[in-house]
């Protein structure tokens, strides 16, 4: 008899893992707390754009013409108890409001619902990035008879779909007295990938915890070594983007994210590496993290280089009076999320110094207006840089790349543009009559 999969909290993790687990065969009942998040889900609409959910979700939610019908979304406790044999818990970890440790509220609401309902036999599975050691104490909430898996997610916003149907790798965390059930289960559920080639990664709990903040550690740990490096050759006179193209060239180092710029953003590496912190000075093991206090350091000084460069551009004096057109809003192309974005604090920084800020971006335009209202806005980068003293490209969306700098220049006040991600073709915008400026690299 085929798994029943349920997915507790339906946001971006948990909407895009039900609408996989329906792609794969199974038949998912997802359920969140929000009703009005359950009523969108349940007609086939997703709360933020994520290319290619959408089409999958309208794919499998039941009540929808030429829909298989085996996704559909609840907000009953009950109900998910009754009909599930595995249960996913996606809920969100956030940052605790002043401190840089993990807010645990919501995982632990979840489990503290779902264990008097869940049925003898069943497992519970965490995909939630949690604070290792959290594990093993959530598995004393759930009744004799459930087991509990710890399945940490990978997913990067933009190949989100793609990372769940088809992923790099999957690590199932498990207690030692498990005796293989829940390893056998999720191998059950995950038998496509595997079959595929995905690497199935067995560990124990807090080895399982450890890989998500690991990853992102790492990966954070990269971003921030280029963009020192991109403040280095600034000083120097050196060329950031042919340092990177030279080191990356070397395959213990790769040159994946080594492109310099304004830094990283989002709901997941920044709050994740506080986190890992925070959990590390708990454990007793906070000196062995101290470098990502310096990691997170470069990586938020980089967004104040990016207004003072902008500053300079202007005369080095105020921005009172100057108009300042910003190509992005988003954290990162092919997402509407604005949460922690580099961009949209680049923007908000000068328009609280007094620039008549212009904002632009091709997903996240309502999302930015939630965060900062009083900035302005417009439909598209043509209307954005109309006017601009200095136009600012924060976001490296594909749009952007392939404008045609000509165009833009024939409506700009002075034809400067800043190129804060280094993912513009800066000598075909100089041809175009443009002053192109990048981070870490030469002016001329």
């Amino acid at each position: 008899m085929a798994l029943k999969i349920t997915v507790i909290g339906t946001g971006y993790l948990g909407a895009t893992h039900a609408a996989a687990m329906a792609e794969m065969g199974f038949e998912v009942l997802g359920l969140d707390v929000v009703p009005e998040k359950i009523e969108l889900l349940a007609s086939g609409r997703v709360p933020m754009y994520e290319p290619g959910l959408e089409e999958l979700l309208a794919r499998h939610v039941a009540g929808i013409e030429g829909s298989s019908g085996r996704l559909r979304f609840t907000t009953s406790w009950e109900e998910v108890g009754a009909f599930g044999d595995v249960h996913f818990v996606c809920v969100n970890t956030p940052q605790k409001h002043g401190e840089y440790g993990c807010d645990m509220s919501y995982v632990d609401a979840a489990f503290a619902a779902l264990a008097p309902v869940a049925r003898e036999g069943s497992l519970v599975v965490g995909k939630s990035t949690v604070p290792v050691g959290s594990a093993e104490r959530l598995a004393g909430v759930l009744p004799e008879g459930v087991a509990l898996a710890w399945n940490p997610e990978f997913l990067r916003e933009g190949f989100a779909v793609q990372d769940t149907l088809h992923p790099d790798r999957i690590v199932v965390g498990v207690p030692g007295d498990d005796g293989g059930r829940a390893e056998k289960t999720l191998r059950e559920v995950y038998a496509g990938p595997v079959g595929e080639g995905s690497p199935f990664v067995v560990t124990d709990f807090p080895t399982a915890e450890l890989v998500k903040t690991a990853a992102n550690s790492f990966l954070a740990t990269k971003i921030s070594f280029i963009n020192a490096m991109a403040e280095v050759c600034e000083a120097a006179g050196g060329d950031v983007a042919k340092l990177a193209e030279a080191i990356g060239h070397d395959d213990r180092i790769g040159g994946k994210f080594l492109r310099a710029g304004i830094g990283f953003g989002g709901g997941c590496l920044p709050k994740d590496i506080r986190a890992f912190m925070a959990r590390a000075g708990e454990l007793g093991a906070d000196q062995a993290l101290t470098f990502l206090r310096e990691i997170d350091s470069i990586n938020m000084r980089r967004r104040g280089q990016m207004v003072e460069m902008a500053r300079e551009t202007l005369g080095g004096n105020s921005f009172l009076g100057r108009r300042v057109a910003v190509l992005g809003a988003t954290f990162k192309p092919d997402s509407d999320d604005v949460r922690d974005s580099p961009a949209l604090n680049v923007a908000g920084q000068i328009h609280l110094q007094g620039g008549q800020v212009t904002v632009y971006d091709p997903k996240g335009m309502e999302n930015a207006r939630r965060v900062f209202p009083t900035l302005g806005y417009a439909d598209s980068a043509l209307e954005a840089v109309r006017g601009a003293d200095v136009v600012l490209h924060l976001t490296e969306w594909r749009e952007f790349r392939e404008l045609d700098p000509a165009e833009l220049a024939a409506v700009v006040s002075s034809p400067v543009v800043l190129d804060g991600r280094n993912a513009l073709d800066g000598e075909r915008w100089r041809a175009a009559g443009w002053t192109y400026r990048a981070m870490g690299r030469p002016r001329a």
